[in-house]
């Protein structure tokens, strides 16, 4: 993560983690695919590391405690200037608070949601760390999209909750189902992807993160040699080439070539 200084403006996506059952495997397997190195991170959680790439902090990963099956999934953080109150607001507009808010160390303080279709996410307010910003780094997120039945009934929860702006996106950019384009303070910062019956039932609404890497082709054939699974592409797209894959325990992810880093544009508001 980075300073206290670089305050996100609230409703940015500003960090990603994964809770994972074997946390040194996930550590081996990322390592591998995308050279990250890890230390140890706050353990309000548990057992939890955070990942580096070269001088920055990109990723949290942790492990979930003996016992438990919650599903193995990226879940982004999305910055808010007061965790209670937010956590207040997603009450009120029909979504869930499984976890906190909580302190997490000196770090911050952060709590688990879920918006009214079930998608899961984060809530992070930052104290001495502020979250990582997503630039188009090679080996770092990118991108969060959320997949979900119907893109008009979760967008005003978003709205509502964060300030996020969604606008729908009409044109052959949007692919497969209706997009909507989220935006904090006129910049885009992730979409919503409303796939009506299309949507993976063992799956259901849920947030996926895409992560930057020099050749698509090349990280998908990578991550199949470490015991992952390429679910669909690669294939090519306005923003870059991309492909849609899983890591050794299931958890889904993308990786995409960027055309051009910019669209990376969740930079932290100085």
């Amino acid at each position: 993560m980075t300073e206290e200084a670089d305050r996100f403006t609230p409703g940015t996506p500003c960090w990603v983690s994964l809770m994972v059952h074997d946390l040194a495997a996930s550590e081996k397997f990322y390592h591998e695919l995308f050279g990250w190195e890890f230390e140890e991170g706050p353990a309000a959680l548990g057992p939890y590391v955070q990942a580096r790439f070269g001088d920055r902090q990109v990723a949290g990963l942790g492990e979930m405690p003996e016992g438990r099956s919650l599903p193995v999934a990226w879940l982004p953080y999305l910055a808010s200037d007061d965790a209670d109150v937010t956590c207040a607001l997603v009450r009120d507009c029909g979504g869930t608070v499984g976890v906190g808010p909580l302190d997490s160390g000196q770090d911050g303080r952060m709590a688990l949601a879920a918006d009214p279709s079930g998608a899961a996410f984060g809530v992070w307010q930052a104290g001495e760390h502020a979250g990582a910003p997503f630039d188009g780094s090679l080996g770092t997120p990118v991108w969060n999209e959320l997949l979900t039945q119907d893109g008009s009934a979760v967008s005003p929860f978003y709205a509502r909750v964060f300030g996020l702006r969604a606008e729908a996106l009409d044109s052959p950019e949007a692919g497969e189902g209706d997009y909507r384009t989220l935006s904090v303070a006129g910049r885009p910062i992730g979409g919503i992807r409303g796939l009506g019956r299309s949507l993976p039932r063992d799956l259901g609404p849920h947030w996926r993160t895409y992560f930057a890497v020099a050749d698509a082709d090349t990280a998908a054939g990578r991550v199949q040699e470490l015991g992952g699974h390429v679910v669909h592409g690669p294939r090519d797209s306005p923003y870059g080439r991309l492909v849609h894959v899983t890591d050794t325990e299931g958890a889904h992810f993308s990786l995409i070539d960027m055309l051009d880093p910019r669209d990376a544009v969740t930079r932290p508001v100085r």
